[in-house]
């Protein structure tokens, strides 16, 4: 059963996008990724955009979408990222808040190490969710 995991910011423009963008590069088809916002962006912060340019992944091509009950429900982790009240909650989910700074309006050098603290977090929900090797659970 491959699990799936929301990420939910308010725009989807920066964080969430970030963090989609590390799930699927670092777990493939492991993981089935989503990403949505409660009050999303017109487009991807450009400086989220080049933050993962310098690592290899490219989320350019991604688009903000609205939080849906229907993403909540299909999900199994839900990480939100400074959304609060706007996330519906369902029984049985695993929810995770990440404290992580916003990278709206910031310049390269500040989204940087968010970008790296987001992959951090990702790398430990996957060693959690979606192991490698061993027997399957």
């Amino acid at each position: 059963m491959t699990p799936t995991v929301l990420f939910v910011c308010v725009h989807n423009a920066g964080r969430s996008q970030m963090a989609a963008g590390w799930l699927q590069h670092l777990a493939g088809d492991r993981v089935e990724v989503l990403s949505a916002g409660s009050a999303p962006a017109d487009t991807i912060n450009p400086m989220a955009i080049a933050a993962m340019a310098e690592e290899g992944i490219d989320i350019a091509s991604a688009q903000p979408k609205i939080l849906t009950d229907g993403a909540v429900q299909a999900s199994d982790v839900v990480i939100t990222m400074g959304c609060g009240d706007a996330c519906p909650f369902y029984p049985g989910k695993r929810y995770e808040d990440w404290k992580l700074d916003d990278p709206a309006g910031q310049g390269l050098d500040a989204v940087r190490p968010i970008r790296d603290e987001i992959r951090a977090r990702v790398e430990a929900l996957i060693a959690e969710i979606a192991p490698t090797g061993g027997p399957a659970a």
